[in-house]
């Protein structure tokens, strides 16, 4: 029996995946076999067949990809299999126009479109919508989101362009939806994947996956347990702590799904999952150190542990079908940064941020079935965060001791307890009129409020030693007693923003083989409270007075894109021009008079340009794919006073690349003992951008000694692989050529370490097994 050529190419390394997604499951077998036996098929044929076949839910109804009006990527499970992506790292190389701002594991942004300030977004909710089923998870910019693992997921789909009527707050410019497999009551079934690989000349790389899929009650209730584990040595050198590879990675954790569907109208699915990330230290390097070298006076950690539980309950109705989701998630954070890069390590200043998250996310939806002219969705959303931060922020015994300052009742010299609740509510819902069989238009509104007020807990306290470390660093004035203060509870204000958010398209098939579409769409995100909203300078009392807060942004992208289909699915292309109007941008500012950081809103930019997506197969076994994305991102209004308290300034290039792009070769053939091999090479580049705006903050026309781009970078990857009936095995590279570009630059001062880097080189072998 020939295996499949879609499993036979393992290991094939990032590209768009233009041709490949799951399926429901009878378009799935249909485009599995057709008139012949999986046995009968050739090389190759996987994936011209199966291309008219994908099916997303990013409008949250399962049509086929090739007649959504807006731009999306997906990768299915084999193919995240295939290619090594166990978490977001692998994800942007997948998608044209998007760029992940990864300054160390579970510290992570997206950027899509061009649509950021910069990479760290600190106190900003970011511009790209993350989702675990339905659950958001993306927060603001110092916070840590947790990687999740990608495994035995239903596929993966990156939505670019705002999606801010069916995904709320928080997808100004893009959503990433990660959809987890759901129980098959129909079978038994099981799977393990192994990857075990060397990065730089030593660093031990381990990976182990695992599902199995039981059935309770045949065709009516099923379980479907996963599992999954990482062990990832380092390849960074902290001189501070002395370790050597200290950014070692472990992280472990599963989850459980019973589905249960007693009638062929009802289903029911309760799911349980948790995870566990474990970086022993930050990424981010100084290459003033050396090659692979960083500071700090302990490990920067980012730790996460995300436990979720859902419940959704689905009922077919004669003529629609109605979806109620679940899920109440809490999540653990640690975020502990020493911050001495401030003052040149002249003294000891750190921050310990122990993090506490509870949510609940409800959402109610009614679809109806397709069929007639017209098709509709109709749906509620809760949503409610409840966060809680413990800032402990410390000097060392060490120092304290070198210095003679006294008076704390240990390390750490300031600790309060703040926590914030923010809330979400909306109703939304979906047109769609068919015209004809090949006209449709859609329209689109959602209508909600989003409200988000902080507070502090009365205790901890405040002291000088700041002052006194300063002093003692910079004019030997040494052993001085702190002075220390209580904090007092405090409310803070509410930040509230009500309206509606929309999208239009309209759809047309010239021919059978092509669908164009015409759409424009807009996004927002939640407001920000300062934390010291209506103080005023005590340096200049004629200095603004700092605000409440930022409003929302206000973005509108305007769209056309193109997909098509030729040649019996053996040519494919996707296209998508844009242009983007972005105003009341939110930013993190400075008052000029004192330097008190605050957010607010300035002017505006635009971001235009083009994406396509590109699949060939010119000839039995081979196939090339190609995805590449040209933006082009600036300021195109600001006021001397928004410039003075941003940094930014006219014509400023907003924090993405001008253009980036992937391409890879791949060859399927027959092998050995009725196997299919696969071999591939992929090269993936990233355009330089810079990593903020170039003045500093606070101080007009000063050029921010932080304000730095990233690399312009070229990576290869090379796989070998062969799949069997049953187990497949591949060899892969990444980073042949071991490039250690930046892709990177932290835009605050106080780290000593601001660069992100390529991962070494890493060689590999997967080994997989499916019953």
């Amino acid at each position: 029996m020939i295996a499949s050529a879609s499993v036979a190419a393992l290991l094939a390394m990032p590209v768009s995946v233009l041709a490949q997604a799951t399926t429901d499951a009878s378009d799935a077998q249909a485009a599995s076999t057709g008139d012949q036996g999986e046995g009968e098929r050739e090389p190759g044929q996987a994936s011209a067949q199966d291309l008219d076949t994908v099916i997303v839910t990013a409008t949250r109804r399962s049509e086929p990809l090739k007649d959504v009006p807006l731009s999306v990527s997906v990768l299915s499970q084999e193919e995240l299999d295939e290619k090594g992506v166990v978490g977001y790292e692998g994800l942007a190389y997948e998608t044209p126009g998007v760029v992940l701002n990864r300054a160390s594991a579970n510290f992570n942004n997206f950027t899509a479109r061009g649509i950021a300030t910069n990479g760290y977004g600190a106190g900003l909710q970011s511009a790209v919508a993350i989702y675990i089923d339905e659950l958001p998870i993306s927060a603001n910019g110092n916070s840590t989101i947790l990687d999740p693992s990608l495994y035995d997921v239903e596929r993966v789909e990156f939505l670019r362009g705002p999606q801010g009527t069916l995904f709320g707050s928080g997808s100004l410019a893009g959503a990433l939806r990660i959809l987890s497999h759901s129980p098959d009551p129909g079978g038994f079934d099981a799977s393990f994947l192994a990857d075990v690989g060397v990065t730089g000349s030593s660093s031990l790389r381990q990976r182990y996956n695992a599902m199995l899929n039981v059935p309770l009650v045949k065709d009516t209730m099923a379980l479907r347990v996963v599992g999954f584990t990482r062990d990832e040595e380092g390849y960074i050198d902290n001189l501070g702590t002395g370790i050597d590879d200290a950014n070692s990675l472990k992280s472990s954790g599963g989850r459980a799904t019973l589905l249960w569907e007693p009638t062929d109208r009802l289903s029911l699915e309760a799911r349980i999952s948790r995870e566990k990330s474990t970086p022993e230290d930050s990424s981010l390097i100084n290459p003033d150190l050396g090659m692979d070298k960083r500071f700090s006076d302990r490990p920067d950690k980012f730790t996460g542990t995300m436990t979720n539980y859902n419940l959704t309950l689905g009922y077919q109705f004669d003529k629609a079908t109605l979806t109620s989701s679940s899920t109440w998630s809490d999540y653990d954070a640690l975020f502990n940064v020493d911050l001495a890069g401030t003052y040149g390590q002249a003294f000891a200043f750190a921050l310990d941020a122990p993090a506490e998250y509870s949510s609940f996310v409800q959402e109610v939806r009614l679809v109806s079935d397709t069929g007639g002219p017209w098709d509709w969705v109709l749906g509620g959303f809760y949503y409610e965060r409840d966060r809680d931060v413990f800032f402990n922020y410390r000097s060392n015994e060490e120092y304290l001791a070198q210095s003679g300052i006294t008076g704390l009742p240990d390390e750490y010299y300031q600790k309060f307890h703040s926590f914030d609740v923010t809330t979400e509510k909306a109703l939304f819902g979906q047109l769609t009129y068919r015209f004809t069989d090949d006209a449709w238009a859609t329209a689109g509104l959602r209508y909600g409020s989003i409200e988000s007020q902080g507070f502090t807990r009365e205790g901890g306290y405040s002291s000088d030693y700041l002052t006194l470390a300063y002093y003692c660093a910079f004019l030997d004035i040494c052993g001085l007693p702190v002075t220390i203060t209580p904090v007092q509870a405090a409310t803070g204000l509410v930040a509230k923003e009500t309206g509606p958010s929309y999208r239009l398209s309209a759809s047309w098939r010239p021919v059978p083989s092509i669908t164009t579409y015409a759409a424009v769409a807009t996004g927002f995100r939640a407001p920000v409270v300062n934390a010291r909203a209506g103080l005023s300078s005590a340096l200049d009392p004629d200095d603004i007075v700092i605000p409440a807060g930022a409003d929302s942004d206000e973005l509108t992208n305007y769209e056309l894109g193109m997909k098509g289909r030729w040649l019996d699915g053996r040519l494919a292309a996707n296209l998508a021009l844009y242009y983007i109007d972005w105003n009341d941008i939110q930013v993190q500012a400075n008052r000029v008079s004192d330097q008190v950081q605050f957010a607010t809103n300035i002017g505006g930019a635009y971001s235009r340009g083009v994406e396509f997506e590109l699949m060939a197969m010119p000839a039995l076994g081979w196939t090339f794919m190609l995805n590449a994305a040209l933006n082009r991102a600036r300021v195109d209004t600001l006021t001397p006073g928004e410039a003075a308290i941003s940094g930014a300034v006219s014509g400023a290039r907003l924090a993405g690349p001008d253009f980036s792009g992937s391409m890879t070769v791949k060859y399927d053939f027959d092998w050995i003992r009725d196997s299919v091999a696969s071999a591939s090479l992929a090269v993936v580049h990233v355009g330089s951008f810079p990593g903020s705006f170039p003045n500093v903050p606070g101080q007009p026309g000063v050029v921010s000694p932080t304000f730095d781009y990233t690399d312009s970078y070229t990576v290869v990857n090379g796989s070998l692989a062969a799949a069997f009936e049953h187990y497949t095995f591949g060899l892969y590279v990444e980073n042949l050529f071991d490039d250690r570009s930046v892709t990177y630059v932290h835009p605050e001062a106080f780290l000593d370490g601001r660069y992100g880097v390529l991962r070494p080189r890493t060689v590999g072998v997967r080994v997989g097994y499916k019953f």
